[in-house]
C-alpha cells in the first residue's frame, strides 16, 4: 500500500511538471468586421451626401459653401469688415439650435459661451464656428460623422443622425485679452 502512495505522488509530480500548452483560439477573426464596418460607412455616407445634395439643389437660391472639412454652410448675416475670428483658447458666446436633415427641430435655440477646443463640443460645430466672425448668423448642415456619429447624444439625437444647426456668433473674446 506504501508503494501504492509513493507510485501516484511520482506520478503526479512529473505530470505537473509539464510545461503549459499553447491553446489555438476559439474563434479566429479575419478583419471582416473592420471590412463590413468599412462598407457601412461608405454607404451610410453616400446616402447622406445624397440627402445634403438634394437639400442645395432644391433650394437655388442659397449660396451653400462646401468647407474643407466636409459639411456645408451658408450665411444668413455676413459680416465683411472684421477680421476677427475664433482661435484656440478664445472664449466665444453663440446663440444657436439643431434639426435633424428634414428640418424637424431637435433642440430649441440656446446660448452657450465656449471655450474654443478646450471644452467638449461636436466635431462639426466645432469647426464651424472657426469660420465665423462676430454678429454672423450661418446655417451649418453636418453628416453624421461631422455632428454625433454613431454614439448620438444619449438624449434627443440618435445614431447617425444628419443635422442642421443655425448659429449666430454673438462675441469673441480673445485669450490674450
Amino acid at each position: 500500500m506504501k508503494h501504492l502512495h509513493y507510485i501516484i505522488l511520482l506520478a503526479l509530480v512529473v505530470l505537473s511538471c509539464k510545461s503549459p500548452e499553447a491553446r489555438m483560439p476559439e474563434t479566429v477573426q479575419s478583419g471582416s468586421f473592420l471590412k463590413e464596418s468599412a462598407e457601412r460607412n461608405k454607404k451610410l455616407n453616400e446616402k447622406e451626401q445624397l440627402l445634403i445634395q438634394d437639400i442645395i439643389k432644391n433650394n437655388p437660391e442659397t449660396n451653400y459653401i462646401a468647407s474643407e472639412s466636409g459639411f456645408w454652410y451658408y450665411y444668413t448675416v455676413k459680416v465683411e469688415n472684421d477680421t476677427i475670428q475664433p482661435e484656440f483658447g478664445d472664449i466665444i458666446d453663440f446663440r444657436y439650435n439643431i434639426a435633424d436633415i428634414h428640418g424637424n427641430e431637435i433642440y430649441a435655440e440656446a446660448q452657450k459661451t465656449y471655450v474654443m477646443d478646450k471644452q467638449e463640443l461636436f466635431t462639426g460645430l466645432r469647426e464651424g464656428l472657426k469660420l465665423m466672425k462676430p454678429k454672423e448668423s450661418v446655417t451649418f448642415i453636418f453628416p453624421s460623422q461631422k455632428a454625433y456619429g454613431y454614439y448620438g447624444d444619449d438624449n434627443k439625437i440618435g445614431t447617425n443622425v444628419p443635422l442642421i444647426c443655425e448659429v449666430t456668433l454673438n462675441t469673441i473674446t480673445q485669450e490674450n485679452d
